[in-house]
């Protein structure tokens, strides 16, 4: 027997709302429906809900260091531009080019416009800009695009990136963003110029963006699933950032729940999201819904309590305080504890009708229900003081000149000032444990885990729950046999059913394919075992992405943390020379002390040292991380690190592409389509690439055959890739694995099964097929090689990513040992360069003379 929680006239029945309330007053998580039963409170029972979510909120504040406070931020409002690509049919604040023309106003406000405001801000002592714009207006209007052509910006977010520094540098005030929908690759983009950002969820309802007459019909940035996506992209960008609901535009109570719901799982995931904002619909003039209701006091109250209650006491809830007729106490009363933006000089321009309150009557208000009113920066206290990843190093003065280091909050007597924008100082000082290529060997890692293994990488529940659906085995119906007669035939006509067979095949189906592959090998590449006499050079591991497989990132305060200078790099790329290499390989962490431009002075240090050595340098995400850092393009970074000596890139950072996978995998790191974009734009400019893929953790054999199809794709298109690279993820330190998620890497017949599809599937476009002893060990690469591959990498001379991970096989192979690893396979082995092509004569002889490693290296660890 089921009980109804709803009368026949669509309200909650009075069981149902005693019931939720009283869960409510228990402290008992709530669901979806008893969430919006509660939404419907009315009277004595929304008294009774306002009570429970108002002591969540005092547990909250007292838990910060901040009992019986309520926060406000003194701000000023830059309306950048109010053309937008959206047709919102509540929106007053959007208008047309030719009104702006009419009212004698620009496209977008001038940077003469915007520092006015500004810096008259700064002088009433205001600390945040609030930026608010439309959404790519150049993408619907021509003259916004002729506008940003006319002054030299590529796109709108370029503009704003490029206004927000002139407001650090010259009136200090603190750029709050509301750009609208961002990608990944704007959020690196800005993240360097705004403490903080923002975007309204508004509602999950997709039906209002969907059904023609809906409120958000027509509007594309509106989809509630790419506003997700936005939100989710702020976590994983590690940008405190503030969103929240609409409420009354349409949406059931249903609706609105599964809104608030949305939104926490978002916050447990990345504890990213800094406030949300409960805001009510005001109906407007001359918009399509004036004739519609707004939203009542009511309505507003108990959304603000349901969200106390779904957010939990930890959460920051904001209700605009111009919206609500003077009418604080109640919201008080229901859990908010902040007022959001009041401006002392600026309208509301998305409300121009309702005015800010005085601050002193927010005050007094505030003090009358037994608050006191305290300012904040745009970013909020937590995050001030959690500090990095969250605040960018060249943000850190500017906000650190205006906040309290005690409690977070603002400084009442702090006057902005503006303050340079710029690198930090001595980016490349050598500092840490800069020997741990060599004493990784023989003294190990100092820990298992970095010390903010609980903060760093988002919410492990929430990560193990995500990760369920990816991990779950895929039913296999194709013929076996069958699939390996197409292999055999012409592994270019496998169907994505016959590849998902032979990528689960065992026992003897999986010796078959692998003798299949090895055919085809010898078939395109021949019998010589290929490998190149090279040095890796990681030139720091500071990095705070948070990806969740790696062992080799460290904070800048950790025990094992690292940092080159350039000569250190320039030093060891000589020492290779020396040794007969014919390429470095250098990769680091995203080091946030790092200019964009340091990639460009490493390349350069080695080029100017060693004019004839291969660079073969900086991952997808390094290239991103430089271009965002530096305001260029992907291709203008490219272009100038190939004019500084980049001579190839290593097709790293991919791990798998396919963001169900990658985003259980790393918190942070670039997106599959980003990555994808680096590596075809570096083949466009003539800069070849390695290719790769990381299997063995939270993966499926799915996954490998859509990673190869995409590679397979990408080869088609550029011809850039020289090979594939396997790399088994070794689990042994991984924080995925630590926390209980990831399985303890590939089996062995994952391994030959990787291999040898990667051979069939990546043919005839990617020829070269590379194994890596580094995480197989010398009897495992050996079997690979008899699995399809041909190539056995490098000598490395010093490895450390792996080795910090867990892997047992030691720093480097000599000349001899990789030739003893051809051997195994009986098959003879041969040097090559980065592009497969010969080594010259010269480097064969001093390779040979010092069988390829370093004379103060140890021995090899087996």
């Amino acid at each position: 027997m089921t009980t109804s929680v709803t009368t026949g006239t669509g309200g909650p029945t009075e069981n149902s709302l005693r019931r939720a309330l009283r869960r409510a007053r228990d402290g008992v998580s709530l669901d979806v429906s008893e969430a919006a039963v509660l939404l419907q409170a009315r009277g004595e029972h929304l008294q009774d809900l306002s009570a429970s979510a108002a002591r969540v909120r005092d547990a909250g504040l007292e838990a910060a260091g901040r009992p019986g406070v309520i926060t406000y931020s003194k701000s000023v409002f830059v309306p950048l531009t109010r053309l937008c690509r959206d047709k919102c049919h509540y929106c007053t604040f959007v208008t047309v080019p030719g009104k702006l023309r009419r009212a004698g106003h620009g496209m977008f406000m001038s940077p003469d416009e915007v520092l006015e405001i500004a810096r008259k801000g700064a002088a009433a002592g205001c600390k945040e800009a609030l930026i608010t714009l439309g959404d790519k207006p150049e993408d619907r209007w021509p003259e916004a695009r002729e506008w940003l052509d006319a002054h030299g910006y590529d796109d709108t977010i370029a503009y704003v990136r490029a206004i927000s520094i002139r407001i650090l540098e010259e009136t200090g005030l603190l750029p709050h963003l509301n750009p609208g929908v961002l990608t990944w690759t704007d959020f690196q983009r800005l993240k360097p110029v705004a403490p903080s950002m923002g975007m309204m969820l508004e509602t999950t309802a997709t039906r209002l963006w969907s059904e023609p007459g809906g409120p958000h019909h027509g509007s594309p940035d509106k989809e509630p699933a790419v506003r997700l996506r936005v939100l989710e992209d702020a976590g994983r960008s590690s940008v405190p950032f503030t969103s929240g609901i609409l409420i009354g535009i349409g949406e059931t109570h249903e609706e609105r729940a599964q809104s608030l719901f949305a939104l926490r799982k978002v916050s447990r995931a990345h504890h990213g999201i800094q406030e949300l904002i409960i805001q009510n619909f005001r109906a407007k003039p001359d918009t399509a819904m004036r004739g519609m209701p707004d939203a009542e006091l009511d309505e507003l109250v108990a959304t603000v309590a349901v969200a106390r209650l779904v957010l939990g006491p930890s959460a920051c809830l904001q209700a605009p305080p111009n919206l609500v007729d003077s009418e604080y106490g109640r919201l008080i009363a229901a859990g908010v504890d902040d007022w959001g933006g009041v401006s002392p000089l600026t309208i509301d321009h998305v409300n121009p009708e309702r005015p800010w309150p005085q601050i002193d009557e927010l005050a007094e208000q505030s003090r009358a229900a037994g608050f006191e009113l305290r300012e904040r920066l745009c970013v909020y206290p937590e995050f001030v003081r959690r500090g990095e990843p969250w605040l960018d190093p060249r943000l850190r003065p500017h906000v650190a000149a205006l906040a309290d280091p005690a409690t977070g909050l603002a400084r009442p007597d702090a006057l902005p000032e503006g303050l340079p924008w710029q690198e930090p100082d001595e980016a490349f000082t050598a500092t840490g444990r800069t020997d741990l290529h060599r004493t990784i060997d023989t003294e190990g890692r100092t820990g298992d885990r970095r010390d903010d293994f609980d903060e760093v990488y988002g919410d492990w529940d929430a990560l193990r729950e995500a990760a369920v659906p990816g991990m779950a085995p895929q039913r296999i119906d194709t013929d076996v046999r069958g699939a390996l007669r197409t292999a055999a035939d012409d592994p270019t006509k496998l169907t994505d059913g016959e590849a998902l067979a032979l990528l689960h095949a065992d026992g003897a189906a999986l010796d078959a394919l692998c003798r299949v592959a090895d055919d085809v090998r010898k078939s395109v590449v021949g019998d010589d075992v290929t490998y190149i006499v090279t040095r890796n050079i990681n030139f720091t591991n500071v990095c705070y992405t948070g990806c969740r497989f790696c062992a080799f990132a460290q904070r800048r305060t950790d025990a094992d943390a690292y940092t080159l200078s350039l000569d250190q790099v320039a030093d060891r790329a000589r020492q290779a020379w020396e040794v007969g290499a014919v390429e470095v390989c250098m990769q680091g962490g995203i080091h946030p002390d790092l200019p964009g431009t340091a990639y460009f002075d490493i390349a350069k240090a080695v080029k100017d040292r060693v004019p004839g050595m291969h660079v073969h340098a900086f991952s997808p995400m390094e290239v991103v991380n430089g271009a965002t850092r530096t305001g260029m393009s992907i291709r203008e970074w490219l272009a100038a690190a190939k004019e500084a000596g980049l001579d190839t890139i290593p097709g790293t950072a991919a791990e798998i592409l396919d963001d169900e996978v990658r985003w259980i995998l790393t918190k942070g790191k670039l997106p599959a389509a980003t990555w994808t974009e680096v590596v075809t734009t570096a083949h466009e400019l003539g800069i070849r690439s390695s290719s790769t893929m990381m299997y063995g953790h939270v993966d499926q054999p799915r996954h490998w055959l859509g990673h190869l199809r995409t590679l397979a794709g990408i080869q088609q298109r550029t011809g850039g890739f020289t090979e594939f690279v396997t790399l088994p993820f070794v689990h042994t330190n991984a924080p995925v694995y630590l926390a209980g998620i990831a399985r303890p890497g590939p089996t062995v017949r994952d391994n030959r099964a990787v291999t040898a599809m990667a051979r069939l599937l990546l043919h005839p476009h990617i020829p070269n097929i590379q194994t890596s002893w580094v995480k197989l060990g010398a009897e495992g690469a050996a079997e690979m090689l008899r699995s399809g591959a041909n190539d056995l990498g490098g000598t490395l001379m010093e490895e450390t990513i792996s080795r910090m991970a867990g892997s047992s096989y030691g720093s480097y192979k000599s000349v001899r040992d990789l030739i003893a690893v051809a051997e195994a396979a009986g098959r003879p082995a041969k040097p090559r360069t980065t592009l497969y092509g010969e080594v010259p004569e010269e480097r064969r002889r001093v390779a040979e003379a010092s069988d390829g490693h370093l004379p103060e290296l140890l021995p090899v660890l087996d």
